[in-house]
């Protein structure tokens, strides 16, 4: 699970930008920066699940509020777009003095017009990634086109985004006025992935169309099909980061997980350190491989479960399973079997001695109350069970 940190860092008006750095379980595998919509904040829905979803593909992601916005200090009526590109070098900043520079930018609406612009300026991006991007930055005056009047004839005007006022001033109409990006993503050195839904209402795909012709390979396009320009469902918004997430990792991943070790039988496992840090190790167990790790209190990284938990899952899975043969053994309808086991050490005992205890609650659904007796009976009998309950020899050989 993605852990969040929230941080601070100046931005490039000397205003305290207020940010949150996703990290994923276990070690970086790389380093992102994310940037939301127009008037949006690092809060919006498809930030916050585009963010912790690329944890997942092992980035660490810094999501901020740009000077003005959400929890950010300043004065939105004082920034434009190009204050906005560079709120984002001095995030890259950030990362880069206190972690890693980000190797991957994603930018979302206005945010992919910004991270396009700030790519060349971060010499460390090797991947960039943009949602429903426009393919110039005066495509968000359509947003307030019916106050441009107002803001040429007095200098500024109050308008209304997404329900909320904002104060736009006639410097932020100068400022975007013939920012077009194709020529800027032609030149980009960054592998390129333009993702954009194609019934987008907001910004209409023909952008897309434009910024992938005028990119160079290696470029990508995804088709965001039923997505909103929001992206507000949340099967859109985790998808567009499984996308990225996976296309982003031959270019943007500074680490690697080496492969997993072998293991010659389905009766053998096998556990090596990763040499990521901590505990971090690949088990293979038959045909399977994951990781384990311990948790950060222990020295680890929390990449994966710990041994006992490892145990505890041990004990559920065979009692489970053993239900589940005994049913069909018996013809028996139970319904979903699942059992819970939590582990903890008892100190109390003879002269001090350390006892194992392993509570276990089993649940079966769709059965009555005379089979309750027969099923914690046949949970008993879990080889497992036995196993922990009886003594064992283990020998140990070094190779």
């Amino acid at each position: 699970m993605a852990r969040s940190e929230r941080i601070d860092f100046i931005g490039a008006l000397g205003d305290k930008l207020a940010a949150k750095l996703e990290r994923p379980a276990g070690p970086p595998l790389g380093w992102a920066l994310f940037a939301h919509c127009f008037s949006c904040s690092k809060d919006i829905h498809a930030a916050q699940r585009i963010a912790r979803r690329l944890t997942e593909h092992g980035f660490a992601v810094l999501r901020f509020d740009f000077t003005g916005l959400g929890h950010s200090d300043g004065d939105f009526a004082n920034t434009n777009f190009s204050s906005n590109v560079d709120d984002l070098v001095k995030a890259a900043d950030w990362l880069r003095d206190t972690h890693q520079a980000p190797g991957l930018l994603v930018g979302h609406s206005l945010g992919g017009a910004a991270v396009i612009a700030a790519a060349p300026r971060i010499a460390e991006v090797k991947a960039v990634a943009t949602l429903g991007a426009p393919a110039d930055a005066d495509h968000v005056r359509h947003q307030f086109q019916a106050n441009v009047p107002e803001i040429e004839a007095k200098g500024e005007a109050e308008v209304l985004l997404a329900g909320r006022p904002f104060r736009i001033k006639k410097q932020f109409l100068d400022d975007i006025e013939g920012q077009r990006l194709d020529a800027i993503i032609g030149s980009m050195k960054a592998a390129v992935l333009i993702a954009h839904a194609p019934t987008d209402a907001t910004v209409g795909i023909e952008n897309a169309t434009r910024l992938f012709v005028a990119a160079k390979h290696p470029k990508s396009f995804i088709g965001l099909d039923g997505a909103d320009h929001l992206l507000t469902r949340k099967e859109d918004a985790e998808h567009s980061a499984d996308m990225i997430g996976a296309w982003a990792a031959r270019y943007a991943h500074t680490a690697a997980l080496p492969e997993p070790p072998r293991a010659e039988s389905d009766r053998c496992a096998v556990v090596a350190e990763t040499g990521l840090g901590g505990f971090h190790s690949w088990v293979r167990a038959g045909q399977h491989a994951f990781i384990v790790d311990e948790p950060e209190a222990m020295g680890g990284l929390d990449g994966g479960p710990h041994p006992y938990n490892m145990l505890c899952a041990s004990l559920a899975a065979c009692t489970t399973m053993t239900l589940r043969m005994y049913a069909k053994h018996k013809g028996y309808a139970f319904g979903k079997i699942s059992t819970r086991v939590v582990h903890e050490r008892d100190t109390d005992g003879p002269a001090g001695a350390t006892r194992d205890i392993f509570h276990r609650e089993v649940s079966v659904e769709d059965v009555d109350a005379a089979m309750h007796e027969k099923i914690l009976e046949i949970a008993n009998k879990c080889p497992v069970h036995r196993t922990l309950e009886r003594s064992s020899e283990i020998t140990t050989t070094r190779v």
